[in-house]
């Protein structure tokens, strides 16, 4: 069986019915704009961090690269005949506009805007969205976890991943969310992420299972890879009463001292593990192997890493696995596809729930930067008042959308800005420049650095300044306020 597919086509039918009208209805060509975004953050925090867009580019770059019988498969009958052959030769020739990988998104921010003919944007939804709200759901959730402690945090959940493509990929963005480094060998190699390992349980048992086996496997463990980083796993059997001694055992047998060039320690993997670091810490000290560093894995999260942190545990870096690797806690992370323009018009989906109607029209998020750190986020549309002012460094205010007595005002010659959303795609070509993954999860670490602390921690973080623009909001409240009419008068005339 080929377990190779073209990811450009991992959408739902209705995508490719509603073409089949775009296209017989003369409307195949309208210009569209759709905006990728979510309404609220996992785990009540009100920010994300934004991974996939790499991988969402060179998915739109597959489209047209099918024959009619492939369309024929889901698309049957001489009715479809001609769209087939449309879809066989159609690509993508419009533009696309996103936030950088290891930007910080928060809620209703187009993290990504696809502009183009409306049948061509239309089949993008279900692809972009399956990208974009996998690695988005890692990565945020990588934030959280690594955010809980100073010390290193290792990726380890390929096993528990939804899939190898979820394995790798979740591994990746959850190298750019924080994590030190990811066990997943395709990660590295594909993304030069750093790979790291220990050893299994099934490793101590190769070896018998006694005792002495267990100081065997890790003698033999260390004389195999004498010069790497050295990790012994030692709850196989009893953590403190032989794993922990014959650890100590086998590290000074072989040479292992606070003078081995590399690394070297041990690994906890199960019991109590503020207790077993103390103690383990207490007798690595009594035998002069005080570099030796504690590693601990076993279900951990950002919950449970920050009460060990609490309790004092002696612990020196953290294995985590599916709670990052599925984002266990919310693993549906919540990006929405939805047009907002046609044809230079602004269109909403409206809620009856008037703050959860999405934002119309061609936008743009400005981050405003003073001395360094971020103090609002305010997002536009394109071309408007103030997008303007902010663009020509003047003064302006800005005011909460819900409560207009809330301001906030910049003075001119006293804020930086730049704009979330850039070109990475033009006429249907990638245009943005390659960057590496390195320096992808540092910029993230550097705009984590400039949100106030208060708006980093993990349980209830104190809100940042996220709001639109007087014309903006103009435009969205003009488009409710006409449809409400518009749907009243209808209903009343249906009544007489």
């Amino acid at each position: 069986m080929d377990n190779s597919f073209n990811i450009s086509y991992c959408s739902d039918k209705y995508q490719y019915t509603m073409g089949k009208t775009y296209l017989e209805s003369g409307l195949k060509d309208k210009r569209a704009i759709f905006n990728l975004f979510y309404r609220s953050a996992p785990d009540k925090n009100n920010w994300a961090v934004v991974s996939g867009t790499e991988e969402a580019l060179r998915m739109i770059t597959g489209l047209g690269s099918e024959d009619e019988q492939f369309f024929e498969k889901f698309l049957p009958g001489e009715e479809y005949r001609e769209y087939r052959k449309f879809l066989s030769q159609m690509k993508f020739t419009g533009n696309i506009y996103a936030m950088r990988e290891g930007e910080i998104a928060f809620p209703t921010q187009p993290v990504i805007i696809v502009e183009g003919p409306i049948i061509e944007a239309q089949v993008l939804e279900t692809p972009l969205l399956c990208i974009m709200n996998h690695q988005m759901a890692i990565a945020t959730k990588a934030s959280r976890v690594s955010r809980s402690t100073s010390k290193p945090v290792s990726e380890f959940g390929s096993r528990r991943a939804h899939g190898p493509w979820a394995a790798v990929y979740g591994a990746k963005a959850a190298y750019i969310g924080g994590c030190l480094n990811t066990s997943n060998i395709l990660t590295s190699t594909i993304f030069s992420v750093p790979a790291t390992g220990t050893m299994a349980h099934s490793y101590i048992t190769a070896f018998g299972c006694t005792i002495a086996g267990e100081l065997k496997a890790f003698e033999t463990y260390i004389n195999n890879h004498f010069g790497e980083a050295l990790v012994l796993l030692i709850d196989t059997y009893d953590s403190l009463r032989c794993g922990l001694p014959n650890a100590i055992k086998a590290f000074k047998n072989n040479g292992v001292d606070n003078n081995y060039p590399a690394s070297f320690g041990i690994r906890l993997d199960s019991g109590d593990l503020t207790y077993l670091s103390v103690k383990c810490r207490e007798e690595l000290d009594k035998a002069g192997l005080e570099n030796c560093k504690i590693f601990a894995t076993n279900s951990l999260d950002e919950y449970i890493i920050t009460e060990l942190e609490r309790q004092g545990a002696k612990i020196d870096a953290y294995g985590v696995g599916d709670a990052i690797a599925t984002s266990k806690h919310n693993p549906c992370f919540g990006n929405v596809y939805k047009l907002v323009e046609i044809d230079g018009e602004g269109v909403l989906k409206r809620s009856e729930d008037k703050s959860k109607a999405i934002n119309p029209g061609f936008q743009i998020t400005y981050r405003i930067i003073k001395n360094g750190m971020f103090k609002a986020d305010v997002t536009c549309l394109r071309g408007d008042t103030l997008s303007k002012k902010i663009e020509s460094g003047e003064s302006f205010t800005i005011r909460d959308e819900y409560d207009d007595t809330k301001t906030t005002f910049f003075s001119s010659g006293s804020y930086q800005f730049k704009p979330l959303q850039s070109l990475v795609m033009k006429n249907g070509a990638i245009c943005s420049d390659s960057i590496t993954i390195q320096e992808r999860r540092e910029y993230y670490l550097n705009n984590i650095r400039s949100l106030n602390e208060t708006q980093t921690r993990l349980i209830n973080p104190h809100y940042y300044k996220v709001d639109i623009s007087d014309d903006l909001y103009d435009l969205k409240n003009r488009l409710i306020d006409s449809l409400i009419k518009e749907i009243k008068e209808n209903y009343d005339t249906q009544q007489e």
